[in-house]
């Protein structure tokens, strides 16, 4: 029985009340997501007959949005459906977030609080606020609904992740980090980690205002950047190596040029003359990889005033 005969079948379903589809109080959650999730889905079906799929990906947002409300005003006078307004955005919203952003997890990628994204399987996520993990209620649909999103995350940076190659790292386009894991690596289904770097840009005062540096530590700092000593920034996972490599960089002059090498881009560099280079995995034939070695050998010939490399690995 489709969502249509179902809900006319409904003892609540009268066009007198018209009820919200998806906030009836006598309806568990899990009822109502599924009559969403049921209704989003033919959403995208007859979407995907409407537009060129080749073109989804170059699509604009409002674009998007246009295709999206043109078919569900259709799906709503072709059905006889009864949507409050607050049920029809929720539509809108979760159809677009899936076709564009990252699905459940784009309201999480715009709480600035939020510092750290985790996923372990399609029905557990996690997030950091204020340095502490919270769980949420936020859930993929399936395992394939999990993947589907790590795969848009990887080909927009021309990285892939399969049986073959089953972790990659890139970006998102704010610049946050991104790392996925699937299976067989991941016992227990895909894993994603996300590490955000958008909204406030931190500066050195903002360090020395929370106590993570003195004045005189970012003097120092400051005089070593301009003298043009070799820095090493180190430390643990999540300890601010990149938030204070940021923070220091603000001192090379504008004048100079700088080159970046990162296996993910990441850096926020606010120099008028940067040059960024990433790594490139190997191919599906184990060929075509680019390390970092390869590209700071490349960038002596680029004439650099400055090269930082973002992250340094120990070489296999």
């Amino acid at each position: 029985m489709g969502l249509i005969d179902r809900l006319q079948n409904s003892a609540e379903w009268t066009s007198g009340n018209q009820p919200s589809l998806f906030a009836r109080p006598d309806r568990a959650l899990m009822q109502e997501r599924d009559l969403l999730e049921e209704l989003k889905l033919r959403v995208q079906q007859e979407l995907l007959q409407k537009i060129d799929v080749t073109k989804l990906e170059d699509a604009s947002y409002p674009e998007l949005l246009e295709h999206i409300t043109t078919v569900i005003n259709e799906l709503i006078r072709r059905d006889g459906l009864l949507l409050t307004d607050a049920d029809r955005l929720k539509i809108i919203d979760a159809t677009t977030n899936d076709m564009l952003g990252l699905g459940p997890l784009e309201p999480l990628l715009q709480d600035n609080e939020v510092s750290d994204i985790i996923v372990n399987g399609y029905q557990d996520v996690w997030v950091e606020r204020r340095g502490q993990l919270h769980r949420t209620n936020v859930r993929f649909n399936s395992s394939q609904h999990l993947m589907s999103v790590i795969n848009r995350i990887v080909s927009r940076v021309g990285r892939r992740i399969d049986e073959s190659s089953p972790m990659v790292d890139a970006r998102l386009p704010d610049g946050s980090r991104v790392n996925a894991i699937i299976p067989p690596l991941a016992i227990d289904g895909a894993g994603l980690s996300i590490r955000r770097f958008g909204g406030h840009t931190i500066q050195t005062s903002d360090l020395i205002r929370n106590g993570s540096l003195t004045q005189e530590m970012a003097e120092f700092l400051r005089a070593a950047v301009l003298a043009r000593l070799n820095i090493v920034v180190a430390g643990g996972t999540g300890s601010g190596k990149t938030t204070l490599l940021n923070c220091i960089s603000s001192y090379i002059p504008h004048n100079q040029r700088i080159i970046t090498i990162e296996d993910a881009a990441e850096l926020a560099l606010q120099q008028p003359q940067v040059f960024r280079l990433e790594t490139r995995p190997p191919n599906t034939e184990n060929k075509g990889e680019i390390t970092q070695r390869d590209l700071f050998r490349n960038t002596l010939r680029m004439r650099p005033d400055r090269v930082i490399v973002g992250e340094v690995r120990v070489p296999k």
